[in-house]
């Protein structure tokens, strides 16, 4: 086991569990418990638990809270409620993307951030930098993060928690009390499913894992691995930072122009992101189908007319749509939906076709 990888709460249940193990930006990380497909209709079909404690979490207040944050994110900070979580993106000076984030308005001058866990030092170090005025803490290593979800999650953490989770609206949190333990219940995901992410102190993570797995065992909820998360997250075009976006792509080519808001003002990136605008996309991402029983790996080129167009970002078998599909930024030329191209694979090219995304209809609650 190497032990420079840094471990969640949940390292220990997820050993007992005999789950598969794997280095997951910087962290021991379970990728898969009974196998990835089966996790993944488990979640579609019933519900199932992730330990997300590797995410990472800074929390910025003080009445500089809000300037920073409309200084460092490219959505509108002032559009949130109290009780409101907003998807966003940090960008540098020159547009590309630092890291996508969720942020949550706890307070009327106190926020959190959700990074990604492989960006933690990156992004602590970019936002204290860029918004240094503001009280900033790192509160990652003192969080627990376990997201439930699939169509029976509701009814699941509603049976243990002390609030009405049903008057938890898509985006939006409460707090309150779940198997005992002091949660903020959030409903978001990756996974295109109703669910939560339920936050709580690092010290109550395997008190809550335990008491959701026992109280979902009858109905068929179960752990479920990294494995699966990136074929659910696939299914409904859900961006994976290190493979769809980073630090050379910007939000509009990745289909992220929604939460890039020029009219509230002066943001990290905004001059960037609007000279791309007003030049036109040389690129961007879509959905791909593979028309040849292949499977489209992150890097392998897609072709057109023997000429490279783009490069696969993602790609893997789609389980609930039982076809083998992915991402990729293509030369905007190509990237109507229906348009054919190949991906070369292992020296061949394999047909594939644009399609429409996301793959799999979403299963939110919306309101």
């Amino acid at each position: 086991m190497d032990t420079s990888l840094k471990r969640t709460p949940l390292h220990a249940a997820h050993v007992k569990a005999g789950a598969r193990m794997v280095p997951f930006g910087g962290w021991d990380m379970p990728v898969q418990y009974s196998g990835i497909v089966e996790e993944h209709r488990t979640v579609r079909a019933v519900a199932g638990c992730f330990d997300v404690s590797h995410m990472g979490e800074f929390e910025v207040e003080g009445p500089d809270a809000l300037p920073a944050l409309q200084r460092l994110t490219t959505n509108d900070v002032t559009a949130l409620e109290i009780g409101q979580v907003q998807y966003s993106v940090l960008c540098h000076d020159g547009g590309g993307i630092v890291d996508d984030l969720t942020v949550y308005r706890l307070t009327p001058d106190r926020y959190m951030l959700t990074v990604n866990a492989g960006n933690i030092d990156k992004d602590w170090a970019h936002v204290t930098t860029h918004g240094g005025e503001a009280r900033w803490r790192n509160v990652s290593d003192a969080t627990g993060l376990i997201a439930v979800q699939g169509p029976k999650a509701e009814a699941l953490v509603g049976r243990l928690a002390d609030v009405d989770v049903t008057r938890v609206g898509y985006y939006r949190f409460e707090h309150g009390h779940v198997a005992g333990v002091a949660t903020l219940i959030s409903r978001t995901g990756y996974t295109g499913e109703d669910g939560f992410e339920l936050y709580v102190p690092a010290e109550g993570a395997e008190r809550l894992w335990t008491a959701l797995l026992e109280a979902g065992r009858a109905d068929g909820v179960a752990p479920i691995g990294l494995g699966a998360r990136d074929t659910l997250r696939l299914e409904m075009r859900y961006a994976l930072y290190g493979n769809d976006i980073d630090d050379t792509t910007n939000p509009l080519e990745a289909g992220l122009g929604w939460v890039v808001k020029p009219a509230k003002g002066e943001f990290l990136g905004r001059a960037a992101i609007e000279r791309v605008r007003a030049a036109g996309l040389a690129r961007r991402l879509v959905g791909l189908e593979m028309t040849e029983r292949a499977v489209a790996r992150h890097g392998y080129p897609v072709v057109k007319d023997g000429t490279t167009t783009g490069i696969v970002t993602s790609g893997s078998y789609g389980p609930s749509v039982d076809r083998y599909i992915a991402m990729a930024y293509v030369g905007s030329a190509h990237a109507a939906v229906g348009t054919e191209v190949g991906v070369e694979i292992r020296g061949q090219v394999k047909s594939a076709r644009v399609v429409k995304t996301p793959f799999h209809p979403p299963h939110v609650k919306k309101g």
